[in-house]
């Protein structure tokens, strides 16, 4: 190896384009492949989301209408008979918690949890969560279980 046979190594040099605006030698002067006047040409532009060219944006023609509450709270849901299945399955004894319910990929960790009464429940459990409805909290406790509210 000699001084004149050094090169970088294989895969280390990434840039292999032009270099842009570095003067008319370089044959990417003057305007710098950006063309002539606009706002594109300028430094410092940056196109607003949802800009359309000047035309009225998508965002202000349709209307708007309806209410947000701020304060609603999302609640994952889940089924009698999901429950059934998974004790069933032998995933669940006798407990179920929030934290069963994440183990088992039906709920996420930060999820609010709201037992519904579509199916039926067999087995006796113990069931800890944040929100039963009516008809789930009667078939718990029918089953011989307890529905626990957090």
């Amino acid at each position: 190896m000699e001084l004149n046979n050094l090169r970088p190594a294989k895969g280390s040099v990434k840039n292999k384009a032009k270099r842009i605006g570095r003067g008319q030698g370089s044959g990417k002067g003057g305007t710098a492949t950006r063309g002539h006047k606009g706002a594109k040409s300028r430094s410092g532009y940056s196109k607003k989301i949802g800009f359309e060219g000047g035309q009225m944006p998508i965002q202000r023609r349709v209307p708007k209408f309806g209410f947000t509450n701020i304060n609603r709270k999302e609640y994952a849901v889940i089924n009698l008979d999901t429950i059934q299945g998974l004790v069933d399955n032998g995933s669940i004894k006798d407990v179920i918690t929030v934290d069963i319910l994440v183990e088992n990929g039906l709920v996420g960790k930060n999820d609010l949890v709201k037992i519904l009464g579509r199916g039926d429940l067999k087995a006796k459990l113990e069931i800890t969560v944040h929100k039963f409805t009516a008809s789930s909290k009667e078939a718990i406790e029918k089953a011989g279980g307890k529905a626990v509210t957090l």
